[in-house]
C-alpha cells in the first residue's frame, strides 16, 4: 500500500517547546512514523510518512489534540503520496528557528505578506512590474522553477537577507511575488520584505506543491521538477514521483 506523506507548518507561539518534544516523539514513533519535526518557540514545521491511519492520527493530535491544545489552528497542511517510505527514521528537534533566517526583524506571527493561492498565481506573476522571487537554495532552482523567475543563488536560506540587501530596493521593485516548496521560507522571507519597507509582496500559499497538486499541467508555469528532501527527490504536475528532473526554461534575473 501507498504511504501518505504529510508536509506541514504553523509560526505560533509555543513558549513550552521543550515539553512539546518528548510526547511529540513517542506518539509519532508508536505508531510508527518516519521523517523530521522541527519545533521551535516560534512554531513548527515537519514532514512525515506513514500509513494513512497514523498520518490522519497525527495530524488530528495535532490540531485537536491536548499536546498543543488547539495552537495549531491554521496548520498549512499538504498531502502527497510515496511507493515506499522515503525517510530513514524519525527525528523530531528543538530549533530556534523552524526555517532559519537568523533576522528577528523576520516575524510572521506579526505581519506576513498578501497569500495568493495556485488558481490566481499565473495570472499574478505575469502581471507588469512584478518581480518573482525563488526563494529556494540554487541545487533547487536547478532542478525546477517557474518560467522567468529570479534564482538569488542562495546556498542557504540564511543568505536570502543579504540577497535583498545587495539587489532589492523597495523604491525600484515595488511588487514582488515570492514562492518555495511549501510556503514556509515565502511566510519568513515576505516578513523580511516588508520590515525592511517593501510595500506589496505576495507569496505562494501552500508553494510549489499546493501549486502542482491543483494548476493542470497545461495551463501550468511551472517547468522541471519540485525538489523534496526525501527519497523521492523530486515530484512533479499532480505530485507523482519523478525522480530527478530538470528545467526546460531558463530563470529571470531582477530588472
Amino acid at each position: 500500500m501507498p504511504l501518505t506523506v504529510a508536509a506541514f507548518y504553523q509560526f505560533v507561539a509555543l513558549p513550552d517547546v521543550r515539553d512539546l518534544r518528548p510526547p511529540l516523539q513517542t506518539f509519532c514513533a508508536a505508531r510508527g512514523i518516519k521523517g523530521s519535526i522541527l519545533l521551535a518557540e516560534e512554531g513548527i514545521n515537519g514532514t512525515v510518512a506513514g500509513s494513512a491511519e497514523a498520518i490522519a492520527a497525527l495530524v488530528d493530535e495535532l490540531c485537536q489534540g491536548t499536546l498543543f491544545a488547539g495552537r495549531l489552528d491554521h496548520l498549512e497542511l499538504k498531502y502527497s503520496r510515496a511507493a515506499s517510505m522515503p525517510f530513514q527514521r524519525l527525528k523530531v528537534r528543538l530549533k530556534r528557528e523552524i526555517v532559519t533566517l537568523g533576522d528577528p526583524a523576520a516575524d510572521p506571527t506579526r505581519q506576513v505578506g498578501t497569500y495568493v493561492s495556485p488558481a490566481d498565481w499565473n495570472a499574478l506573476i505575469a502581471a507588469p512590474g512584478m518581480v518573482v522571487l525563488d526563494t529556494r537554495n540554487a541545487f533547487e532552482v536547478a532542478m525546477g522553477t517557474f518560467e522567468g523567475a529570479v534564482d538569488p543563488g542562495l546556498h542557504s536560506f540564511g543568505q536570502f537577507k543579504d540577497f535583498v540587501a545587495g539587489s532589492l530596493d523597495p523604491a525600484r521593485h515595488r511588487r514582488v511575488a515570492m514562492f518555495c516548496t511549501g510556503g514556509i521560507r515565502c511566510e519568513k522571507a515576505s516578513a523580511l520584505l516588508l520590515a525592511r519597507g517593501f510595500s506589496e509582496v505576495y507569496h505562494l500559499k501552500g508553494g510549489i506543491l499546493k501549486y502542482l497538486e491543483e494548476v493542470p499541467e497545461a495551463e501550468s508555469r511551472w517547468r522541471g521538477g519540485c525538489f523534496v528532501f526525501d527519497e523521492r527527490v523530486a515530484l512533479g504536475h499532480g505530485l507523482r514521483e519523478l525522480g530527478h528532473a530538470a528545467p526546460d526554461t531558463p530563470g529571470g534575473r531582477v530588472p
